[in-house]
């Protein structure tokens, strides 16, 4: 049962991480508007177009990305005024464990947790797609392709497509040569000049198609003008750029993963740390937490400074530990899902050996 104290503690908590939320989320936007106004005007971005399209579908990203930074500052600002005042030294003097007082903040923790996965995994992708067509349209430097040149992709078991160049904008291939084997030998070949994405048909119409077809003497040929075909690869195996993963939602992020791997496309690593990072960046609001409550129920010397000091301090370390990790997840060195739950599992352990000595 959620006593009075509960009720205030979760209370308190929503109120400073919106107030932080929308701090933030102002400093965020003024900081990139003014990082990005020249390459705004020079694109010829109209006003309503920066706020009303980019910054609005931006806004999403940025509480995702921020909201275990709120969460933290909420809970080492409300922790810390509860231990100035000795209110906790008070609860523990009725009775009240630090355990126990922790009860409500991983309440508090595991609603806003569950918020932000789904918002992540259901809602935000798809403003993410809007703010990376605008940024592609308007921002110099943002070309984020994987690769569009020289593209080998396994079609079937038996069946091998390269793709000379791929234009992601018309998700049109050129000069594309498809090689199909039985057991170790050809068993036929086609040079396609063209294939173009049908997208309500949602086949490829092939054109200029030059196939040989291997024969105990030697070969057929044929050629064929134009024809339209299903193939068991998409536009998506073909088109893979660093920002895939952010613009689709859990069930269809799964599904490209298993295209890359079906395609016989390298680099899959990368997108696997990505999709895993997605599914664990809501949990490290309980483990900020934890880390929050655990700094700031003991009263120490500096008082607020302290509380500023370490927010910041866990804060930058927590990122950069992200960022350091990620990349070798990407190329392989380590499992790609360690690499996305290993800086969240190491301040888990620092939170928890944290909580232990404060409630000495």
């Amino acid at each position: 049962m959620i006593k009075k104290i509960d009720r205030y503690i979760i209370s308190r908590l929503f109120v400073i991480t919106i107030f932080m939320l929308l701090m933030l989320i102002v400093i965020f936007i003024i900081f990139d508007f003014s990082e990005n106004s020249e390459d705004f005007t020079d694109k010829g971005a109209a006003f309503a177009e920066i706020f009303g399209v980019y910054y609005l579908n931006y806004i999403p990203e940025i509480i995702r990305l921020i909201i275990p930074v709120a969460v933290f500052i909420a809970c080492l600002y409300l922790t810390g005024q509860m231990t100035e005042r000795l209110e906790i030294v008070a609860l523990k003097a009725a009775g009240v464990s630090l355990y126990r007082l922790l009860l409500p903040y991983l309440i508090f923790g595991f609603i806003i947790t569950g918020i932000t996965s789904y918002m992540d995994g259901y809602l935000i992708p798809d403003a993410n797609k809007k703010r990376i067509a605008f940024e592609s349209k308007y921002l110099q430097g943002k070309s984020e392709k994987v690769d569009n040149n020289q593209l080998f992709r396994q079609e079937s078991d038996q069946t091998i497509f390269k793709i000379g160049f791929f234009n992601a904008d018309e998700n049109t291939g050129h000069r594309v040569d498809a090689t199909t084997f039985a057991g170790d030998s050809i068993r036929e070949t086609m040079y396609i000049q063209r294939m173009i994405w049908k997208e309500q048909e949602q086949l490829w119409k092939l054109e200029s198609v030059d196939k040989r077809i291997m024969t105990p003497l030697g070969y057929e040929h044929v050629y064929v003008d134009s024809m339209d075909t299903t193939l068991n690869i998409y536009p998506r195996d073909l088109a893979r750029t660093t920002s895939d993963i952010y613009q689709l939602t859990y069930p269809k992020a799964r599904e490209y993963i298993q295209a890359i791997e079906r395609s016989g496309a390298g680099n899959v690593e990368s997108p696997k740390v990505q999709l895993y990072g997605r599914y664990a960046y809501p949990f490290s609001i309980i483990v900020v937490i934890i880390v929050g409550f655990s700094l700031a129920s003991v009263r120490r010397e500096g008082g607020k400074g302290f509380y500023i000091a370490a927010g910041l301090g866990v804060s930058f370390l927590y990122l950069a530990l992200m960022k350091v990790i990620e990349p070798f997840g990407g190329t392989g060195e380590i499992p790609p899902l360690l690499a996305a739950v290993l800086p969240h599992l190491f301040f888990l352990l620092l939170g928890l050996g944290a909580l232990f000595r404060a409630r000495k």
